[in-house]
């Protein structure tokens, strides 16, 4: 018998979603609220890494996941020079095992959409446009009480909120999220024919300008600058000033910057990072994904770890018969040094850029990739 029968999942995201589904699965009966009014409020382009793959298919969406995203097993580093000459062509692991690609491209939306209706097929029962407003627990069960005015008792809830997490708040953690020193614009419009994989431009005006397929005719953008405040930008300035910073950089960034025409499509946001030190949860209430971890997009790992949290939590709520410390401290062995480590990397990898220094990023690399390699 499962440690739990009822839990509330808050935030619709990977890791929301990905535990929602592990968890009715098993027979748990799950509600999950979205503050957000549907999916494709959620979020924009992500790269997925073999081992988010490898969870992805543990959740049974796979195929849709393949059929709806762009895979790629190799990325390439391209000079800031007139050509946009490919200076190099690197093999990426296949962090899932051989069986799946090393890396894939999606809309985001399109990925929270395919989770969402999982989770629905499964019968975790998903209200949009909603949270909580008042978490009281006991030894027993947590009282919640929510926007709408409707009010749940569960056995569990689980904050999966994201970077500026409510449920993180509501319990008084207090968790320092710092900006990274680096600021990050994106775009997102139709792919050219010539992109077929992730390309990074090193070097010229800014630290990195790349692109990352996420579909048959979709792809986004990205460049990555000192972090500053963009915010008195009208859309029509922040277009300006993507298209403006991209001129420096050539092949099929040439492409790409005549397709940057809607302001809509283009935002602008800093790098930012934290790590939750154990434990993770208040008694019967527990975060994962951003709201516990969170890192800057230089090795694209934020969205495997979001669904590694989901689908190891959820084994341990199923396979155990009481939720007591035991499987708290089996949740935090399995999931805090990892997270740690690949924020820790991650980190690294942008202060070697901002401080121009040439760190060893193959040895960096390799670590990771052996480290998701395995199962969490």
């Amino acid at each position: 018998m499962p440690a739990v029968n009822t839990v509330l999942v808050v935030g619709g995201g990977l890791a929301g979603a990905g535990a929602a589904v592990h968890l009715a699965q098993a027979g748990v009966a799950v509600d999950l609220v979205e503050i957000k009014p549907d999916t494709a409020a959620l979020g924009s382009g992500i790269t997925l890494q073999g081992n988010a793959l490898r969870e992805l298919r543990s959740l049974g969406v796979w195929e849709q996941v393949q059929a709806a995203g762009y895979a790629f097993d190799v990325t390439g580093i391209r000079a800031p020079d007139p050509h946009g000459t490919v200076v190099a062509e690197v093999p990426d692991a296949k962090t899932g095992g051989p069986d799946l690609p090393a890396a894939m491209g999606m809309l985001r939306p399109e990925l929270a959409r395919i989770l969402l209706d999982r989770a629905t097929e499964v019968g975790v029962k998903v209200r949009f446009g909603t949270t909580h407003t008042a978490l009281v627990q006991d030894a027993d069960g947590v009282d919640v009480t929510f926007a709408d005015g409707s009010t749940g008792r569960y056995d569990l809830v689980v904050g999966a909120d994201g970077v500026r997490s409510w449920t993180r708040r509501a319990l008084g953690v207090n968790l320092e999220t710092r900006s990274v020193g680096m600021g990050i614009w994106r775009a997102f419009g139709p792919r050219p024919a010539s992109v077929t994989r992730t390309d990074l431009y090193y070097g010229g005006p800014s630290y990195i300008a790349g692109y990352c397929p996420t579909g048959e005719d979709s792809l986004y953008a990205y460049i990555v600058e000192d972090a500053q405040d963009r915010s008195a930008l009208t859309p029509d300035e922040q277009l300006a000033t993507m298209k403006e910073l991209s001129r420096a950089y050539h092949g099929p960034w040439d492409e790409i910057r005549e397709t940057l025409t809607d302001p809509s499509r283009v935002n602008y946001t800093w790098f930012e990072t934290h790590v939750l030190d154990e434990p993770w949860n208040r008694g019967r209430v527990v975060l994962i994904g951003d709201a516990a971890h969170t890192c800057p997009p230089t090795i694209a790992q934020g969205g495997a770890m979001a669904l590694e949290d989901a689908v190891v939590l959820a084994e341990l709520l199923v396979d155990r018969s009481a939720l007591d410390q035991d499987l708290w401290d089996a949740f935090h062995a399995r999931r805090l040094e990892r997270a740690r480590t690949v924020v820790d990397a991650s980190n690294q990898l942008a202060q070697w850029q901002l401080d121009h220094v040439r760190g060893d990023i193959p040895a960096l690399m390799r670590s990771i990739a052996q480290l998701t390699s395995q199962p969490a």
